[in-house]
């Protein structure tokens, strides 16, 4: 899950008090030169025109939201006429600066619908709400009083042995009967934990054994589900999500112990290698490339197993988006195939909803019209797979040619790339034009063209690269 950077707000904050005194400020300033244009006398003497131009009022966006000075008054001229013209030119900045902060407000109440959007998904909103409505309540005995956000996580995880209880909704009942009727239900016993492989916002991934075999078991925080009203409800979907795949190119459900809080357990084939893994090398994402580039024709072709796992589940009845589509969701299996994983973002969309709302998934790998928390659909997941395809093409990191590569701080780079791509200003470096991949590049360009009408479906993405795959290896 996206982390909130609590500096993007308190950034904005001088910005939105001094707004309204600026525009009335500069508007006299501007108003007053005018008049004195007009009532001033012909000048006697020509004076050479030597004022430079004011610098630009802001060159990045750090400035523009940190920095908000009045603008200083226009150069003067003995020339009437220049005297105007200088005039004209510091209106029409200020028009374009009263545009970039309306742009700026605009992109700040779209994160605050985010942040809320956060908060009831992690169950702090309902706690936030609680509070507001009975300040009265007493705070003497913590039995009795609301406790705030932060004093029921310390709660939650220092008094384990008195859980709060999390009811089974008829949807995780139906889950379970359905798990057991077809041979998925596991038993917290039957697995024996090993080492931590992973950890994400809401699980750890361990490495384990079930009756002999090597699995991944994603288990979900205990705290996910007491904090959380609709945790259940998210646990379950990923799993039914996961139960309902059947396709080679989409990671296979073992089974599952749903038994929340302390037992949601997912558990999927074992998997020790992910896309990004075999692509750049382990580790964290850098600009020097440690491993040797793999071979062209097999970076196409898992391309095209990407695409086909994609097709299969945006085909699905009812359709699958997945939302957080990237090479750290991709895994590759023994004989190197890809396996489409991490369904914690999916949803269903059936044929009567047009599309989400709500900003989900990776900034890097994320659509614009899901940036700007406007409504999408699966064409989210075709934005994701361009800007994959580009990386597999490149074999460099989305955006690393830009000023907010690797070697600065992630939060930053990916409000940064967010900024500029919800705006429609930035893509990744394309591949060096060369006739192999002319089409590959057209293809990438339109899987992420900023119209999602524009972008092919998945199943026309999978008849281009079978074409251009086939056309490569037969005539290299």
């Amino acid at each position: 899950m996206l982390m909130i950077a609590p500096g993007f707000i308190t950034s904005s904050a001088p910005l939105l008090l001094s707004r309204s005194s600026f525009d009335h400020k500069n508007h006299q300033l501007i108003l007053s030169g005018i008049i004195q244009v007009i009532m001033s006398p012909p000048p006697n003497t020509r004076q050479e025109n030597t004022t430079k131009s004011r610098k630009r009022f802001c060159s990045v966006f750090g400035d523009c939201m940190t920095k908000p000075t009045i603008a200083a008054s226009p150069p003067r001229h003995s020339n009437p006429r220049l005297q105007v013209e200088e005039l004209q030119k510091e209106v029409k900045k200020e028009r374009e600066l009263k545009s970039v902060y309306k742009m700026r407000l605009e992109r700040t109440q779209d994160y605050l619908k985010y942040c809320l959007q956060v908060a009831q998904d992690n169950g702090f909103l309902n706690h936030i709400l609680n509070k507001k409505d009975n300040p009265q309540q007493s705070s003497s005995s913590s039995s009795s009083s609301s406790p705030s956000p932060s004093s029921v996580i310390i709660q939650a995880s220092t008094n384990p042995q008195t859980p709060l209880v999390v009811e089974q909704n008829v949807d995780l009942s139906a889950l379970i009967q359905q798990a057991k009727s077809n041979g998925w239900y596991i038993h917290p016993h039957e697995i024996e934990l090993h080492k931590k492989i992973g950890q994400g916002s809401t699980a750890d991934i361990y490495q384990a054994t079930w009756r002999g075999l090597d699995v991944a078991v994603k288990c979900i925080f205990p705290d996910f589900f007491r904090l959380n009203d609709c945790g259940v409800n998210f646990f379950a979907q990923e799993v039914e999500t996961l139960s309902r795949q059947r396709h080679r190119y989409v990671l296979q459900l073992i089974g599952a112990c749903l038994d929340p809080p302390n037992h949601g357990w997912v558990v999927t084939e074992f998997l020790n290698m992910t896309l990004k893994d075999w692509l750049h090398g382990p580790g964290k994402r850098r600009k020097e490339r440690l491993t040797a580039l793999p071979p062209f024709e097999e970076r196409l072709a898992k391309a095209l197993e990407i695409a086909q796992g994609m097709q299969y589940l945006h085909e699905h009845k009812p359709m699958i988006i997945h939302r957080d589509l990237k090479p750290s969701n991709i895994f590759l299996d023994d004989a190197f195939h890809v396996r489409v994983a991490d369904f914690g973002h999916a949803r269903f969309l059936t044929d009567e909803e047009k599309a989400f709302t709500g900003e989900t998934g990776t900034y890097v790998y994320m659509a614009p019209e899901v940036i700007r928390s406007e409504p999408y659909d699966e064409k989210c997941d075709v934005y994701s797979f361009g800007v994959i395809l580009n990386e597999l093409l490149t074999g460099e990191y989305p955006y690393i040619e830009t000023g907010y590569g690797p070697s600065k701080c992630a939060c930053f780079d990916d409000d940064q790339i967010a900024l500029e791509v919800g705006e429609g200003k930035i893509r990744p470096a394309l591949a060096k034009h060369e006739d192999k991949v002319e089409d590959l590049i057209e293809l990438v360009q339109l899987s992420w063209d900023e119209d999602p009408e524009y972008r092919p479906s998945f199943a026309t993405i999978t008849r281009a690269l079978k074409l251009i795959y086939n056309r490569l290896i037969n005539f290299p």
